[in-house]
């Protein structure tokens, strides 16, 4: 363990330095109690478009969506008052508020929700609305969906696209939004902040505070602001978690913020671009399973989350569609040995694995610049090679890593409060497609499970299919089935609060992307 606590320490390799002077004096901590500084993650490099992406890790900020989540994940209205789902589940009928403005004073109609949904389709970003036949203005404030298919996943889409005003969405829209969010835009000096203020059209509780200014600077610039008392609620990665700052209160939130190694599935080839793709090691089943049972996962907890975290098992532990089954017993040399011996696996002079003049040697990648991804792979690489796989790490752009995913293992990381995302990482026709599927996985049983929940009329028949897709029994994608992950850990998010802030409770964080931490901003109270 202290070996593994070391090895972080010596990652830690950035001294705090002087914060940019120009930007953080202008954001100092203001005299008057209403406005607040945050410095929660990063600037999102596509804007605040909801039909391009933004929203999807948190709440859109700037705009309304029709559905939303509560704090226990529970379906809750938004602009919509009401929903039905036909009995076939592609027809879904949603009534809408009648008292809605934009920040700009001008009413939200049901023709904005359909311009929103259209244009959401047409843009085929990573909004997926593939499926969707038409929407139609069925009545003053009623909309209908019309999906080609039964699509269970089509609530979230409710739940997280944020709509956009017809009569003020152009080619400018991402960074000058408007929408009828709790806040409204106000300015954005790309690579230094953001700056926000109260709504006064929203329809909703209104905010208690009137200002709000997003930093975006470095983690060392952003945590020596907070000590400074220039900053009012910091988001910070776990190597930096165990700070005192004077004024602040320190926050851990549960997430399913994963990380884990994805295993090139298929033996070595080439895809239809001639691009490399498969591995001759990780596409042996005894390889994969080895390295789930051998590797450590509490001691990567204790030792490189410095217990801010839980052990993964899945990209969905904990989640209403998470199979509570696959668990397994880890840490467990003996048994991992006798799993590649039984498959013809013998150790070399070295220590290190072989068979059939194959030896069990592998590179792993992680970006570049991430600590966290960086530590988590040097321990695995240690633990594994100790055991007689030996894997050497290898930091790298994301450019490059796209050029090797298909063929080496990448620590990854994922987590959405969307189950689309086990489709979209196991799903066979989804090989390939950005970072969807890199290590090209296929299984036609549990292809045949994603599509049923997919394909499901409620939430409760979907969730069935999910948790059978991980493991059935007899098969599944878990570790349990064809291990094409050695999941790790699940990373607490940690914040530091003013004192006199009191934010409330919060639900099991998604991935990092995004800022999730503002989803119930509403609620934000001032305290003595």
């Amino acid at each position: 363990m202290k070996k593994y606590i070391f090895i972080i320490l010596v990652l830690i390799t950035s001294i705090l330095v002087g914060c940019n002077e120009k930007t953080l004096s202008t954001n100092a901590k203001s005299q008057n109690q209403d406005q607040l500084t945050l410095a929660i993650g990063g600037e999102p490099e596509n804007g605040f478009d909801p039909t391009t992406g933004w929203g999807r890790y948190g709440s859109p900020l700037f705009q309304s969506t029709l559905l939303s989540q509560n704090k226990d994940l529970e379906v809750s209205y938004d602009l919509a008052t009401e929903y039905h789902v036909s009995n076939d589940a592609q027809i879904w009928v949603v009534s809408i508020r009648e008292d809605v403005s934009f920040s700009d004073g001008q009413e939200l109609t049901v023709d904005d929700v359909i311009f929103t949904y259209e244009t959401a389709k047409n843009a085929q970003s990573t909004v997926d609305l593939t499926n969707l036949e038409k929407v139609e203005k069925t009545d003053k404030n009623q909309i209908t969906f019309y999906l080609k298919e039964p699509q269970s996943t089509f609530l979230y889409t409710l739940q997280t696209l944020g709509i956009v005003p017809e009569h003020a969405y152009d080619n400018h829209y991402a960074e000058q939004p408007i929408g009828s969010g709790p806040y409204q835009f106000v300015e954005w000096r790309k690579g230094e902040q953001l700056i926000v203020e109260r709504n006064p059209y929203y329809y909703g509780d209104s905010p208690v505070f009137e200002r709000l200014t997003f930093l975006f600077v470095g983690e060392d610039q952003a945590l020596a602001a907070a000590k400074a008392g220039q900053v009012d609620v910091l988001s910070i990665p776990i190597t930096f978690s165990d700070q005192e700052i004077d004024g602040m209160k320190r926050l851990s939130f549960e997430s399913v913020d994963n990380r884990g190694v994805m295993l090139p599935y298929p033996s070595p080839g080439f895809n239809e671009d001639g691009e490399p793709i498969g591995n001759a090691v990780t596409s042996d089943i005894a390889i994969r399973k080895a390295m789930n049972v051998a590797v450590d996962r509490d001691a990567i907890v204790e030792g490189v989350l410095h217990g801010e975290g839980t052990v993964a098992y899945s990209s969905v532990d904990g989640l209403p569609w998470g199979n509570s089954d696959i668990a397994i017993e880890d840490n467990n040399q003996a048994k991992a040995e006798q799993i590649l011996t039984d498959a013809g696996w013998q150790r070399g002079a070295d220590h290190i694995f072989e068979k059939n003049g194959q030896k069990a040697s592998l590179t792993l990648y992680y970006p570049s610049g991430d600590q966290m991804r960086q530590a988590l792979s040097l321990v695995f690489a240690d633990m594994m090679t100790k055991f007689g796989i030996e894997i050497s790490t290898k930091g790298a752009s994301w450019n490059e890593i796209e050029r090797q995913m298909h063929a080496n293992p990448v620590m990854m990381g994922w987590g959405s409060h969307n189950p689309i995302e086990l489709y979209s990482l196991y799903r066979s026709n989804m090989k390939g497609i950005d970072y969807y599927n890199a290590n090209y996985y296929q299984n036609q049983q549990v292809d045949d499970y994603l599509e049923q929940a997919m394909h499901a009329t409620s939430e409760k028949e979907a969730n069935q299919f999910w948790q059978k897709a991980q493991w059935d029994g007899t098969t599944g994608m878990s570790m349990l089935g064809d291990a094409p992950w050695v999941w790790l850990v699940n990373l607490n998010h940690i914040y530091y609060v003013n004192e006199n802030i009191d934010i409330g409770k919060q639900k099991v964080q998604p991935h990092g992307h995004g800022w999730p931490i503002t989803d119930f901003i509403t609620e934000w109270e001032k305290v003595d």
